[in-house]
């Protein structure tokens, strides 16, 4: 299978644009939901400084082998690894390891779109001042309300994936790049509001700048630092196929490296302000700051409920999930689409529909799993919890795990250090321990530990 110059559905305008697109498919639910959350649960600074020195070890040099692969291949992740195993002659069946991460990107994308769903739902509630002096009881009732009712669920499910299926359909630069040119911008700057509102808790908001970046060791498990290595794994949307697929339509021209530290500054930057939006409202509401998957849905709509300007920043929160959840479903289907437009010859908008009716049609299960079918078990789980369990903690780790050693391993030094040109020879071979020796051994383990293993 021979290699295309370029990519058939286009290429990014500029480096900045695909800065935007990929900060988009990293910055997502997990970024301002679930860091602020296990934030909480082990322990603050000491925490965050854990996982920043995880994120440059593992995150970044896989980040970059992902960039790299789809930059060399320009197609979708199963061409790309056929052709580029067939290149180093290999076998062809890498291209099995596309497959994981296109497949991983789907699963998510079904039940993802319909924890956005509850989002976009949230967004309407906060801005009518549904949360007004709400009381816990009450905003576990408003929560149970929206998931006990199949048919609400759904309609906000069908409503979010039609309009990622809109954007995708569109194209890289007429769709993917016009979309995350208005909703990144959007995104930091609704965050940097946030902020700024939470400021005007004095004492509280001080309270949660120390509790993120004072680092008390002595508050850090074994258990905290796993998480940590887990989630600056995940945090960078890696192991499913999208920054791969986002890097085949990257200029030659464009620093790897470069790209790939803005695009993890960014993330982390995200996660942090959403840090220092969320904390001072919870401890303002003494309210506790390891809530857990509850934070967000249940926890914050009281907060917001009884602070002065609640109801507009309430929705203005609710909105900003929205956004960094809809830039990262756009490069969840994107995988999928490209390998329909490539290898069955169908154009990208029926491909777009063909994949986003799919994914809906899977996402029913995840519906059902919080009202009517919340008795349908497998493995003792929900259907929305074996599926988020398969991806996060099998589908994914694997899918790294595989990348670390294809790009390491499999590839020549000659190929991928052609593809880098970084201008400093030492820091290609730091990369090159790094994705040979660290991210592989820090990824199993994550993997061992995910799995119940360790």
């Amino acid at each position: 299978m021979s290699r295309p110059a370029q990519s058939i559905h286009g290429q990014w305008s500029s480096r900045w644009a695909f800065i935007l697109a990929a900060t988009g498919s990293a910055v997502g639910l997990g970024n301002i939901w679930k860091f602020p959350y296990i934030t909480g649960e082990n322990g603050g600074g000491a925490f965050v400084l854990v996982y920043l020195i995880c994120l440059a070890a593992i995150g970044l040099p896989i980040m970059m082998a992902e960039i790299m692969l789809g930059r060399r291949g320009r197609q979708n992740p199963v061409n790309t690894l056929h052709s580029l195993a067939l290149d180093e002659n290999r076998h062809p069946n890498w291209k099995y390891l596309g497959w994981i991460g296109v497949l991983a990107g789907f699963l998510i994308l079904s039940y993802y779109s319909v924890i956005a769903g509850q989002a976009l739902a949230y967004v309407f509630r906060a801005f009518s001042g549904v949360f007004e002096g709400v009381t816990p009881d009450g905003a576990r009732s408003i929560y149970n309300a929206l998931i006990s009712d199949p048919e609400r669920l759904l309609a906000w499910h069908t409503i979010f994936i039609i309009i990622t299926m809109i954007v995708v359909a569109r194209g890289v630069q007429g769709g993917l790049e016009k979309t995350v040119k208005f909703l990144m911008p959007a995104l930091f700057a609704i965050l940097l509001l946030l902020v700024g509102y939470s400021a005007n808790t004095g004492v509280y908001f001080d309270q949660a700048v120390g509790f993120l970046f004072q680092a008390d060791f002595s508050q850090l498990s074994s258990t905290a630092v796993l998480t940590a290595m887990g989630h600056a794994f995940f945090t960078l949307s890696l192991g499913m196929g999208a920054i791969m697929v986002y890097g085949s339509y990257l200029s030659k021209k464009t620093s790897i490296l470069k790209v790939a530290i803005a695009i993890s500054i960014a993330d982390t930057g995200v996660a942090l302000l959403a840090g220092l939006a969320i904390f001072p409202l919870v401890f303002a509401n003494d309210l506790s700051v390891g809530a857990g998957p509850g934070l967000i849905f249940e926890t914050l709509p009281i907060a917001f409920g009884h602070m002065t300007g609640g109801t507009f920043f309430g929705g203005m929160f609710f909105l900003l999930l929205v956004f960094a959840a809809w830039s990262s479903a756009i490069s969840l289907i994107e995988p999928t689409v490209a390998w329909l437009v490539e290898n069955r010859n169908v154009s990208r908008r029926r491909a777009s529909v063909m994949v986003g009716f799919a994914a809906w049609s899977l996402g029913l299960l995840t519906v059902f799993s919080f009202n009517i079918g919340s008795t349908w078990t497998l493995f003792g789980k929900t259907m929305f919890d074996l599926l988020d369990y398969l991806t996060a903690n099998i589908m994914l780790p694997l899918g790294g795990l595989f990348i670390a050693i294809f790009a390491g391993w499999i590839m020549s030094q000659n190929t991928s250090n052609e593809e880098f040109d970084i201008r400093y020879n030492f820091v290609y071979q730091i990369w090159r321990v790094l994705i040979r020796f660290v991210a592989p051994a820090a990824i199993m383990i994550v993997f061992l530990n995910a799995t119940g293993l360790i």
